[in-house]
């Protein structure tokens, strides 16, 4: 399993150079809930709501507690309405992580599972919730929201970009029960992501805590884009604008 994480980081060629410190001054710079974790420094070519300076993931019981912070205010910044599906934008805060996608429904082995908050005016894919609580759930997709999503990469996408796993017409993969119903390896689980200045924070529970414990993770803030065809691929990472490890290596450890 870790080879293969680290032969597709080799791969992805993002061709950032950010400098990652765990150093003592770095730490003491912020506050007790900014400690731990996989701490990077901040850059001023990066949009400072974007601008990842920590993340990491602890635990409280059986919940993971999934936390990033940035330069500039978290979820502040949001993509420009377009007004059609095919060609909209998605932005996201997202934790690769080396959990296999069985862990929460997916079939066993088929590509990067990844927790991600992400926010999309044109779409709605989070059915079973309101999150702006109008009493209509289809026309919420601006809400900050969480999916579950398998990557893999996909030359249709980019040169070594990843893209949202394709469900091929006709095929039957194992799901999990709050699949949205896109022909995605996604899912929209409900949990919901709690803003704070700098910090984004998503508390998500798991049956067995201890079995996920020993988990590798990374951040990353990116935007994403639905196919202009609406076809496979269906939803293509198109830019990623900070990955906490600068080199998508998943080095951080839960509750370390």
């Amino acid at each position: 399993m870790e080879h293969r994480y680290k032969k597709l980081c080799l791969s992805l060629g993002f061709g950032l150079s950010l400098a990652v410190t765990n150093s003592t001054h770095w730490a003491a710079a912020h506050d007790h809930a900014h400690q731990g974790g996989i701490q990077t420094e901040a850059s001023s070519k990066i949009k400072p709501d974007f601008d990842i300076f920590h993340t990491k993931i602890t635990t409280e019981g059986k919940v993971a507690i999934f936390h990033i912070a940035v330069s500039g205010k978290a979820g502040k910044t949001r993509p420009a309405k377009s007004g059609k599906l095919a060609g909209s934008s998605v932005f996201s805060y997202v934790w690769p992580t080396t959990l296999d996608p069985s862990v929460v429904g997916f079939e066993p082995k088929n590509g990067i599972l990844a927790f991600a908050v992400t926010s999309h005016p044109d779409f709605d894919d989070t059915p079973l919730f309101d999150e702006n609580g109008d009493g209509n759930p289809n026309n919420d997709g601006n809400v900050w929201h969480s999916h579950w999503v398998v990557l893999q990469p996909d030359q249709a996408c980019g040169k070594d970009a990843l893209k949202v796993v394709d469900i091929p017409e006709g095929s039957k993969p194992r799901l999990p029960k709050t699949w949205p119903g896109l022909p995605i390896l996604i899912d929209s689980p409900g949990w919901s992501p709690t803003f704070k200045g700098k910090t984004l924070e998503v508390r998500v529970p798991f049956d067995d805590i201890a079995s996920i414990q020993s988990t590798g993770f990374d951040g990353v803030t990116a935007a994403l884009r639905v196919n202009a065809s609406v076809h496979a691929p269906l939803l293509c990472v198109t830019n990623v604008f900070k990955v906490a490890s600068g080199n998508l290596s998943l080095p951080g450890k839960f509750n370390q």
